[in-house]
C-alpha cells in the first residue's frame, strides 16, 4: 500500500461566526495558544507523516499566503484559489481537484485534533472509489451537538450524514481519507455551482463507498466560535502538555 503523504486544507471560508475575535482575520489566522490555527493543523498532520499540503484559500486570501511566505514548517505548500469562498465548502474541495492525482487526507481548517487521529487514519486500506470518515462515538462529550454533522452507520458503512438527521449514531470530525473518486461525486452533487461535502458523500452513500473509522477517545473540535475556541483551550491543554514526542516534532 502507498504511503498517504499529502494533505487537503479547505480554508477558504470567511468565518462569520467567529468574527468578534478574529478582526477581519480569514479564521484559519486567528490565534490559538499564541499561534494560528492553521499552523497547528498543518504540524499536527505532519507529525502523522504529511508531507506535501494543498491548502485552498479564499476570503482575504493574500493574508493567508503572506503568513506561510517565509516560513518553513518542513513541507510543501500548495495553495489553490476559491473566488467562490461564500459558497458551501464542496465547491472549494471541487477547486483543487487539478492539483491532487492520489490518495489524500482532507481536513477542515478550523477543525483541531490529536496527530495520533490523523495518523491512524491514514494507516487505513482504502479501496478504490472510497472514501473513510473519521468519527466520533462519544456525542455526549461534544461542544456544540447543534452544529455538528451527525453520522448513521450499518456496521462500517455510513448510511446517512447531515446536521439535521433525527437517526445518528456518531458525529462527523471532518477529517477523511479520499481517493480521487471524492472529486467525481462532488461533481454529481453539485447543482447550480454549489454543493457540500455532505452532498459529496451521500453519492458515496449510495453506492456503499462511504466507510467509518472511529477515533475512540481521541479528541477533537470545530474552532468556528469564540466559545469553542476557549473550550479547545481547556480540552487540549492538558494533553498536549503530556505529549513531548509532539512538542519535540511539531515545534508546538
Amino acid at each position: 500500500m502507498k504511503k498517504v503523504n499529502q494533505c487537503l486544507i479547505l480554508a477558504a471560508g470567511n468565518g462569520t461566526r467567529i468574527r468578534t475575535i478574529s478582526g477581519g482575520l480569514p479564521k484559519p489566522l486567528v490565534d490559538f495558544r499564541g499561534k494560528p490555527i492553521i499552523e497547528h493543523i498543518v504540524r499536527r498532520a505532519h507529525w502523522a507523516g504529511i508531507e506535501r499540503f494543498v491548502i485552498v484559500v479564499g476570503y482575504r486570501s493574500d493574508l493567508m499566503r503572506n503568513w506561510f511566505e517565509g516560513r518553513s514548517l518542513g513541507v510543501s505548500v500548495t495553495f489553490v484559489e476559491n473566488p467562490d469562498y461564500h459558497k458551501a465548502n464542496g465547491v472549494s474541495a471541487l477547486k483543487a481537484r487539478n492539483a491532487i492525482n492520489e490518495n489524500f487526507l482532507m481536513l477542515m481548517a478550523d477543525h483541531l485534533f490529536d496527530p495520533q487521529t490523523a495518523e491512524a487514519l491514514i494507516r487505513q486500506q482504502l479501496e478504490s472509489d472510497e472514501v473513510i470518515l473519521a468519527v466520533d462515538p462519544n456525542i455526549d462529550r461534544i461542544f456544540d451537538l447543534d452544529d455538528a454533522t451527525k453520522v448513521l452507520r450499518n456496521g462500517d458503512r455510513i448510511v446517512d450524514i447531515g446536521k439535521e438527521i433525527a437517526h445518528y449514531d456518531v458525529l462527523d470530525t471532518g477529517m477523511f481519507l479520499c481517493s480521487p473518486a471524492l472529486f467525481d461525486r462532488l461533481e454529481l452533487a453539485n447543482k447550480g455551482g454549489n454543493c457540500s461535502l455532505s452532498d459529496g458523500m451521500r453519492q458515496l452513500i449510495a453506492e456503499g463507498r462511504l466507510r467509518a473509522l472511529e477515533i475512540g477517545e481521541g479528541r477533537w473540535q470545530d474552532l468556528d466560535t469564540p466559545e469553542a475556541l476557549a473550550h479547545a483551550e481547556a480540552v487540549f491543554d492538558p494533553y498536549l502538555h503530556h505529549q513531548p514526542s509532539y512538542e519535540s516534532v511539531a515545534g508546538v
